[in-house]
């Protein structure tokens, strides 16, 4: 039966109503046409590529892998949706901007260094100036201070506790550092501005711990400080844990922090874990945001060799030193085996930016999609991915060598030389890639040497020649240093029923839409990434599955840091910080009223 007239309008674009022979004419038609064609060059006028490329990729790659990067939809509260809204407009002023800057530029004033070598609290005097801090943050956060509950371990760790109206709801459980690295003094005229002088020059505010992680932390009390100001209390508890040595290590800090918040709220006693990390910025084409589901294991060896002395006028064919560099190249030499597996942080990261990122060559796109099912297209994907050097390393187990010494003076022959490689060791694969199988791999690669130089040798206190008094022209010595043995952390669930997971995703979508006044679920991309480092969350395993490291920066993408992180000009602009305050407002609002976690 032919369509009515009267039905015309409600038939799908691209699809002509059928005629009658008597019922229309030429001239009908021709209108209907014309009227036609002007509606599609209005509906692609309309849209922009990058929807058009997702309306036709969606489909194309769902045929081929419809399990790919499964996207939660931008979550904006419901029940809170009057104080969003209220946040949403606050956020938006120079009032609030203006206000966000002196919060964080006030915590860069305070130069909270921590060190590789500093003895416990109250021995080391450098630990004194987080008190200053502490007391710079009791004056700029009042509201915080008076209304959460704070608990402080080992003298500068801090746990605010704000306690929620139902307490059957799991915690969520947020956290931020309070050090950071030194800066070298001899780098102080390479900085733009002075390192601790949190200068804003009306874009961005410069100093160190202005990205990692004042930003962090000073963003959650700010959410916080803001929320409270406007009479919020949430109904599930919130609480926020702090460390005062993340990059030395954590020892002193979030170590004694998690024996804390073990006893609060117990084993798996938190919602999730939401502690610094990746952010979000493009990647071929499409902005896509990556938290860290995962973060790789460590351990560093030091390979010392010890040889006879005596004055450098009567040299051996080699000195100790001159050992070292033979061990050291050669094991530049023998990187590790680094390969792309199926279902890992990575490889699931990968799957996401061949789904949705336009710009990725077709070859790669395709190579990605079919590795799933397909030994050759993973091998193909995993060599053209590979060509980069950073995803190479963020997929595979690193060996840097970092630390070099040997020798006292010039005309004496150096009896003692070593050097310690850092070793990260890759998530991929957990049944050959452990701090076990990457000991054994350096002790296999060092015996053969040690053999060609005449050493005896001895691996992690094993006497691997079984005489340990059998003669030799020195030792090397193989053994691990700075009690850095750390296995990879457990992968978080990242799936599509992972309902944490789902609720950091959409409200990553809400802050980053908030930001910009706009609205829609594909705007931004949320992946599952990889920490190229580690973080304070090595501690708190026990505490929840669902461990997020995730910043919401702008331009960390993909693992990578930030320009100036860890070096000079660390500096990030006021806007980004202000939609890291957005990020954890909506974070806090939309895991408050979840019964799903």
């Amino acid at each position: 039966m032919s369509a009515p007239q009267s039905k015309v309008s409600e038939e799908l674009p691209g699809v002509t109503p059928r005629q009658t022979r008597t019922s229309v004419s030429s001239r009908v038609a021709k209108t209907t046409l014309f009227a036609f064609a002007a509606l599609v060059i209005t509906l692609f006028a309309r849209i922009t590529h990058k929807q058009l490329w997702h309306c036709i990729q969606s489909a194309s790659f769902d045929t081929a892998n419809d399990d790919a990067c499964p996207q939660a939809p931008e979550f904006i509260p419901v029940k809170n949706n009057a104080l969003w809204a209220t946040l949403t407009e606050i956020y938006g002023t120079e009032a609030f901007r203006s206000q966000a800057v002196d919060w964080l530029s006030g915590a860069i004033q305070i130069p909270t260094e921590s060190y590789d070598q500093m003895d416990p609290i109250g021995v080391d005097p450098r630990w004194e100036k987080f008190a200053v801090f502490h007391d710079y943050l009791a004056k700029a956060f009042p509201l915080v201070h008076s209304t959460l509950e704070l608990t402080k371990v080992n003298t500068y760790g801090l746990i605010f506790v704000w306690k929620g109206s139902d307490p059957t709801l799991k915690p969520l459980l947020l956290a931020g550092h309070q050090d950071v690295v030194p800066v070298e003094p001899a780098t102080y005229d390479a900085w733009t501005y002075p390192p601790f002088s949190g200068h804003y020059d009306g874009n961005s505010i410069w100093g160190r711990g202005s990205v990692d992680d004042k930003s962090g932390l000073i963003g959650i009390l700010s959410a916080m400080e803001t929320m409270l100001v406007n009479g919020y209390q949430p109904a599930r508890t919130v609480v926020l844990a702090s460390g005062f040595d993340e990059e030395s290590g954590g020892n002193f800090g979030a170590k004694t922090l998690a024996l804390e918040l073990l006893e609060m709220f117990g084993e798996n006693g938190y919602a999730m874990l939401v502690d610094e990390g990746a952010g979000y910025g493009e990647q071929y084409g499409q902005v896509i945001a990556t938290p860290g589901i995962a973060e790789k294991g460590a351990v560093d060896t030091m390979i010392e060799i010890t040889t006879p002395g005596g004055h450098s006028s009567l040299p051996p064919p080699h000195t100790s030193i001159g050992l070292l560099a033979g061990f050291l190249v050669a094991i530049e030499k023998n990187p590790f085996d680094v390969h792309l597996a199926r279902g890992s942080p990575m490889y699931k990261s990968f799957q996401c930016v061949a789904r949705y990122a336009p710009d990725l060559p077709d070859s790669l796109r395709r190579n990605i999609i079919n590795a799933e099912h397909s030994e050759k297209a993973l091998r193909s994907a995993e060599k053209e991915l590979f060509r980069n050097g950073k995803i190479k390393n963020l997929v595979g187990t690193t060996q840097a060598i970092d630390l070099v010494r040997g020798g006292v003076k010039i005309n004496a022959l150096p009896e003692r030389a070593y050097a310690v490689i850092n070793h990260r060791i890759a998530v991929e694969r957990r049944e050959i890639h452990s701090v076990a199988a990457t000991l054994d791999r350096d002790a296999r690669l060092v015996e053969s040497l040690a053999r060609e130089y005449n050493l005896s040798y001895i691996a992690f206190g094993v006497d691997v020649d079984g005489d340990m008094n059998a003669p030799g022209d020195g030792t090397v010595t193989l053994s691990t240093a700075f009690e850095s043995e750390l296995e990879p952390a457990p992968i978080t669930p990242a799936e599509e029923d992972a309902a944490p997971y789902r609720l950091l995703s959409g409200s990553i979508k809400a802050a980053y839409n908030s930001h910009r006044g706009i609205s829609g679920d594909d705007h931004i991309i949320v992946s599952p990434g990889m920490m190229s480092g580690n973080t304070d969350t090595k501690f708190y395993w026990k505490l929840t599955p669902h461990i997020f490291r995730y910043g919401h920066t702008d331009g960390a993408v993909g693992g990578t840091l930030l320009p100036g992180v860890h070096t000079v000009n660390e500096a990030i602009s006021a806007s980004s910080f202000v939609e890291i305050i957005r990020f954890f407002t909506a974070l806090i609002l939309n895991v408050d009223e979840s019964l799903l976690v």
